[in-house]
């Protein structure tokens, strides 16, 4: 019994079915001139993680930063002796208030481009939702969107806080999710 002489050319299979090129192979030479060619033409550039920051970043980073730092420390700060719903009222606080700060910059005093808006909203800096919603009226002072979300209510309601002062029952009143006292469009 005498071995099989290979065949010329270039064989490959593809599951159950074999397929066989009768073409000869080139030189390794000429197939490596060919694949390092191809590789430099469709090659993507390599991209770094650096982010490219817009103009005018530099005026608002100072206080973004600085509100990055408190929710930070609010996120380490212990809650012992408080209930399980208090604990993120400092972190919703801190969210607001950076949402806020941007909102008005770009919406209020037209201090910041519309790129550098956008890119704010991008990077996580302001909430767009709650942004969103405060350019709808009668949701001007809105806390969190927590408290217009009739699911996290009894009843299918909203939160005690979006009820006007001069209608309430009770004169002290926080809200359970963030620990708004009020932020009713009429208060």
């Amino acid at each position: 019994i005498q071995p099989k002489q290979p065949k010329r050319g270039l064989s490959f299979s593809a599951g159950r079915r074999s397929f066989f090129h009768p073409r000869p192979l080139e030189p390794p030479s000429l197939l490596l001139q060919t694949l390092d060619f191809f590789l430099q033409r469709t090659m993507p550039k390599i991209k770094t993680n650096r982010v490219k920051y817009p103009e005018g970043w530099e005026l608002i980073e100072p206080t973004l930063r600085e509100l990055d730092a408190k929710m930070r420390q609010a996120e380490m700060d212990e809650h012992d002796g408080k209930r399980k719903c208090e604990a993120l009222w400092p972190i919703f606080k801190l969210s607001h208030q950076r949402s806020r700060y941007v909102y008005d910059l770009y919406h209020r005093r037209d201090e910041i481009s519309k790129e550098l808006y956008e890119f704010c909203l991008d990077q996580g800096y302001a909430d767009r939702s709650l942004i969103a919603k405060w350019k709808k009226s009668g949701y001007e002072r809105l806390c969190c969107l927590r408290c217009i979300q009739p699911r996290d209510h009894n009843y299918g309601t909203t939160c005690v806080c979006r009820v006007p002062k001069h209608l309430r029952e009770e004169k002290v009143v926080e809200c359970v999710h963030c620990g708004c006292q009020g932020c009713a469009s009429g208060d």
